[in-house]
This record gives structure tokens, C-alpha cells and sequence, in this order.
């Protein structure tokens, strides 16, 4: 591998595991993130993904394991990489008092700028994330599209080299949403390395690369469209107007790995290597006098995401 700061990985992590108390809440994720991209963090409540992320910035010490990030061990070298690094949580963390103007100024002191380097800058985030006619409005005061907006203008003042969010676009609407990825897109263009936590399937589907978490461990990651392609099931799509009643003829086979529904149609994922496995639903609904229309799909990120969390425990319905 080439050994220039710009083709190194961004953050390499080897068996990071974190405990609390007798939960493992990290547990030993091996990753190699590179630079210049949007990575994202997947999977329910509870399975690590805010954790994990907080031991990249040096926030959490690890139980076990280590993390590189940009050439640097966390959190052992936490401070000298504080000026690499911006951090967005998910709850707005910023001053409510304060105008949109006097947060930025607040924290660009804090990220050391003079007094120059401040005017400048914070009068270009002002008009790179339509800050410019709310700049005297107290932040307390800003709908919640507004507050993302503001709060990613002031992490990302200081240019870091890496960004990262924890699940961001929780409390704002999809116009919102969609506007914030088109500001991160920008910042890769430049450079910037991000990471993000989501549970939003659109979202994690606009990421270069995805791992999926669920209870503590990795138990996928690739590029999205590669962990489509690859997903370990046959997707079965099953159009009817009686849902239930399909769902029930098919729920007890063997080889119906889940089924979800999603309108007038149900998603079948099947074991892969079943023997004519379209032909093996729509009999088994034929036979209770159901009219179907029966076909075998491409997968969804939905589909990927039930197939790496749910066969564990062989959850069939959700």
C-alpha cells in the first residue's frame, strides 16, 4: 500500500470491543475505513452504532482492541487530533440563547481561529448552508431542519479532515434529510471523510460503504449494492389482496427465512439453493384457494438488513 497520508485508510480498527459492566455493547468489530467517503454505521437500537463512533473520536476508552484514526491512536492521541475532527450528535448540542452568528463564533474560538480566520469563515458557512437570513435568530428559536444546518456549519468550521455524525437527520423532515446529504456529498468532494449512524434505509443506501451492526458485532459491511448482490437469501415477492391469509400459508416452511410486508404485496427472503423456491410458494398459497401473483425480486437494503440481523434467532415475520 502506498504510505501518502491520502491513500491510507482513515480509521483502522482491530477487535474493538467496549463493555459496560457485564454488556458488551461493542463487540470485536474489525474495520478498515478509507478516506474521502461516506461510511455508514446501520442496525436497530441498542446495537453498538453510537458506541462504535464514540471510541473513533476518543470519547470512550475501548475495553479491548484498538482504533487508528488518520495515522493516530485513539484516544491516547485524542488532543493532538481535536483539530482533525468534528463531531455532530444527534441531540443539538449547541447554545439556545445564542444567535445562529454567536454559536459559530463561540465555537470557532474554541477550535482556535483568529479572529480573521472567524470572520471569514463563518460568513462562508453563513451562505454554504443557507444560515445567511436566520444568522440573528436565537438558535432555541430555529425549526429543526435549521438546527441541523447550524450545528453541521459549526462542525465542520474548522475544516476537519474527519466528520462524524450520529444519527443527524433523526428529528428533521425529508426535505431536510435529502438537502444535509447533498451539503455531505460537497464535503467529500473537498475531502473530508465521513461517518455516519442511521437506521434509515435511504440513507444508508446513499453511503460509499455500510456496516451493519446488531448486538455489538459487524455482521455485514461492503458497499451497498454489493451486500444486494450478495445477500445470503432469494427474495420472493408475493402480490395478493389477501395478505394474511398468504402469509399464513407460507410462514411455517422450513425454507421462509422472513417475511415482511410492504402494501398489497409480501417479501418472502428464502434459503438460498431451495428448489424452485417460486414455484414452491405460490403452491403452498394455491392450495388455499388464494389468488397470487408469485416472482422472484432483487433485494432491497431492507432485505440485506433483516437477512444479517434476523436469521440468528430465525424471526420470520416483522
Amino acid at each position: 500500500m502506498n504510505d501518502s497520508p491520502d491513500s491510507s485508510p482513515a480509521i483502522v480498527a482491530s477487535g474493538l470491543t467496549r463493555k459496560f459492566g457485564g454488556v458488551v455493547a461493542v463487540d470485536h468489530v474489525d474495520l478498515t475505513i478509507p478516506r474521502a467517503r461516506i461510511y455508514g454505521f446501520l442496525g436497530p437500537n441498542g446495537s453498538g452504532k453510537s458506541t462504535t463512533i464514540r471510541m473513533m473520536c476518543g470519547l470512550l476508552v475501548p475495553t479491548s482492541g484498538s482504533v487508528e484514526v488518520l495515522g493516530n491512536q485513539m484516544p491516547r492521541d485524542a488532543e493532538r487530533m481535536r483539530t482533525k475532527l468534528g463531531y455532530m450528535t444527534q441531540k443539538f448540542s449547541l447554545w439556545e440563547d445564542l444567535t445562529v452568528t454567536e454559536n459559530l463564533d463561540i465555537m470557532a474560538r474554541i477550535f482556535g481561529l483568529s479572529k480573521h480566520e472567524r470572520a471569514a469563515r463563518i460568513a462562508e458557512l453563513r451562505q454554504e448552508f443557507d444560515l445567511e437570513r436566520i444568522a440573528k435568530q436565537r438558535a432555541g428559536t430555529l425549526s429543526g431542519g435549521q438546527k441541523q444546518r447550524l450545528a453541521l456549519a459549526a462542525a465542520t468550521l474548522h475544516r476537519p479532515e474527519l466528520l462524524l455524525l450520529d444519527e443527524p437527520t433523526s428529528a428533521v423532515d425529508p426535505q431536510s434529510r435529502r438537502d444535509f446529504w447533498e451539503s455531505l456529498f460537497a464535503l467529500v468532494a473537498r475531502g473530508t471523510t465521513i461517518l455516519v449512524s442511521t437506521h434509515y434505509m435511504d440513507e444508508a443506501e446513499r453511503c460509499h460503504g455500510l456496516a451493519i451492526l446488531d448486538r455489538g458485532r459487524l455482521v455485514a459491511e461492503g458497499a451497498p449494492k454489493d451486500l444486494i448482490r450478495d445477500i445470503p437469501a432469494t427474495v420472493i415477492e408475493i402480490e395478493t389482496e389477501d395478505t394474511i391469509a398468504a402469509r399464513r400459508a407460507i410462514e411455517d416452511d422450513p425454507a421462509v427465512l422472513s417475511i415482511a410486508q410492504l402494501g398489497t404485496q409480501l417479501h418472502a427472503l428464502v434459503e438460498p439453493g431451495t428448489t424452485e423456491p417460486v414455484v414452491r410458494l405460490r403452491e403452498a398459497i394455491e392450495r388455499t384457494g388464494i389468488a397470487a401473483n408469485v416472482q422472484t425480486v432483487r433485494a432491497s437494503l431492507e432485505d440485506v438488513f433483516v437477512a444479517a440481523t434476523g436469521f440468528g434467532g430465525r424471526n420470520r415475520t416483522h
